[in-house]
């Protein structure tokens, strides 16, 4: 097999490397190098499949290797910032000297690991998918800290998301979004014509502006309108 074949899969591992390096940077507190290397994990995630298609080099095994490293990239790494979060509520159910009450933000990724395996058997994602794609979840729990470091610690907005309740809701709700029958669009683009991609041009406008205006606080609710938008134009 020539190298070029290797080059997507290679490429993924880079998106699985970044997530563990994202895993190492919040086990030693430094969120926002954490939730920097799951938007790197991102950039990986979209140059493979662009690799493969380029090159003519998909495999069953790039499929594999990709949902693989997503699961940590998206489902992982995003559960650690939670968890991060959640140790700093002043809530503790001790065992052993050891605070379990963090651990529920893994649910994420249990969830996680259920909807890519369930996306790798199901014919119908071929153009769109069915359940909240797992990038989004992991950019969407990414941006909270560079939203958080913009606003500072003195917003209600600071409040809100660094509540328990809020992250156990956000947890709840994302895990159920992944694996149900919600339809929501993708991001695959096969021309430039706007009827085609409407959805998608809402989406990139939303985002320049809001970004423009509100800088890197603006992260989170960019993701939130896609789901938004997705779940309005294709409620059945």
């Amino acid at each position: 097999m020539s190298i070029r074949k290797h080059i997507p899969n290679t490429i993924t591992c880079c998106n699985l490397l970044s997530g563990c390096v994202s895993i190492l940077f919040t086990c030693h507190n430094h969120i926002l190098w954490a939730s920097a290397m799951i938007f790197v994990a991102a950039v990986f995630d979209f140059l493979d499949g662009f690799a493969a298609r380029a090159l003519d080099a998909k495999s069953p095994i790039g499929g594999e290797l990709d949902s693989l490293s997503d699961v940590v990239s998206f489902g992982v790494a995003p559960s650690f910032i939670v968890a991060w979060f959640l140790s700093r509520s002043g809530i503790g159910w001790w065992v052993h000297n050891v605070n379990l009450f963090p651990m529920l933000a893994f649910i994420l990724a249990a969830f996680a690991a259920v909807r890519l395996a369930k996306f790798n058997i199901d014919t119908r994602q071929s153009h769109n998918f069915i359940g909240l794609p797992v990038p989004a979840v992991g950019l969407f729990i990414a941006s909270l800290p560079f939203m958080l470091f913009r606003i500072g610690n003195d917003t209600m907005v600071y409040q809100v998301v660094m509540s328990p309740y809020f992250l156990l809701a956000m947890v709840a709700i994302f895990s159920w979004l992944m694996i149900s029958e919600v339809p929501f669009f993708s991001f695959k683009i096969k021309n430039l014509r706007f009827k085609d991609n409407m959805l998608r041009y809402f989406v990139v406008i939303f985002a320049i502006i809001a970004v423009i205006i509100m800088k890197l606080a603006a992260l989170p609710f960019v993701f939130l309108f896609y789901i938004l938008l997705s779940v309005i134009c294709y409620r059945r």
